[in-house]
């Protein structure tokens, strides 16, 4: 079988039409239906940002209810849940509070999708519906980072099939926890810290003192820091040379390909490594390409360039 694992959507749905079309896809009337031998696995981030939202929750949704495709959570799916979710210890407060910056980043949703309405209700509880992790014989998916210490830690408060429960969604969003730790390195990947006093400023102006890592690659910790950051070429300047990347705590337990979402890469697709593969290439952005990593269930590994396709979109698709 050939599983096409489609990278962050974020209510682009004209991409996700253009895209499905090209793989060879055709909608029946009520979904898209894969070629023969194919099956679709989405990597999360279906939400947010694009003009778009329920046209691609209604396209991934029909396809999941027909069992042509899964997903695997993405943090934005998250995010809509705690955003939703009062905060059981001041209730005049929610899970993921109200300001300025949490609402930018979820007003594409909102739009389209009124706060507390049935259709909002109805769309939340489906999103509690996608596991955080898919592990097959085969492979693994999942948005950000596959760390088996975190899922561990998680899966007390998961359903049989990795679901995340109401109890979970309260006990990954308080901040300073082992559950919350293990929340933000599952949907939003490895951490480590700047040396004192570098300060960065992320795409949605937020200071942070901490940088995402590249933790597909090896021996982490033997390396300088500018070798393993995920950081704007711009704000690289800013780490001195010699820093090392110094106590970060990972390790990749898995002999299988791991397959993620999240990263917002650019340029040609190829494996980030010979054990992982990124299919998120900026579709959020205009410029941006949706892109799927087609893999051969008989032959997962080695992972090749060969088996990425994206989609060359001239002009909207619906």
């Amino acid at each position: 079988m050939i599983i096409d694992i489609i990278g962050d959507i974020h209510g682009y749905a004209d991409k996700l039409v253009g895209l499905l079309n090209q793989l060879g896809y055709e909608h029946n009337g009520q979904h898209f239906v894969p070629p023969m031998g194919h099956k679709a696995l989405f990597i999360g981030d279906l939400i947010d940002r694009g003009s778009q939202q329920l046209a691609t929750l209604e396209i991934v949704f029909s396809m999941i209810d027909a069992g042509v495709a899964d997903a695997v959570m993405g943090n934005h799916e998250y995010n809509a849940l705690a955003y939703a979710t009062l905060n059981p210890d001041d209730k005049t407060e929610y899970l993921r509070t109200h300001n300025a910056i949490h609402k930018r980043q979820h007003e594409a949703f909102l739009a389209e999708v009124a706060f507390g309405s049935e259709l909002h209700e109805y769309w939340l509880q489906r999103l509690y519906e996608i596991p955080l992790w898919i592990e097959t014989n085969y492979a693994c998916f999942v948005h950000a980072c596959w760390d088996i210490d975190s899922m561990n830690v998680l899966k007390p408060f998961l359903t049989e099939d990795d679901c995340l429960t109401t109890d979970g969604l309260l006990a990954t969003a308080e901040e300073d926890t082992v559950e919350f730790d293990a929340l933000e390195r599952v949907l939003k990947g490895v951490e480590t810290g700047l040396p004192d006093g570098i300060v960065m400023v992320d795409k949605e102006g937020t200071k942070r003192s901490r940088v995402r890592v590249r933790w597909w690659l090896d021996e982490l910790n033997k390396r300088t820091l500018r070798e393993v950051a995920r950081v704007p070429s711009s704000a690289m300047a800013q780490i001195p040379a010699d820093a090392l990347a110094e106590n970060i705590d990972f390790a990749f337990k898995t002999h299988k390909p791991v397959f993620v979402g999240h990263y917002w890469l650019t340029g040609t697709p190829a494996p980030l490594s010979p054990q992982v593969a990124c299919t998120d290439y900026s579709a959020a952005v205009d410029s941006g390409y949706l892109t799927c990593y087609q893999l051969d269930t008989e032959q997962p590994l080695p992972l090749t360039a060969a088996h990425f396709v994206q989609h060359y979109h001239d002009k909207k698709q619906i």
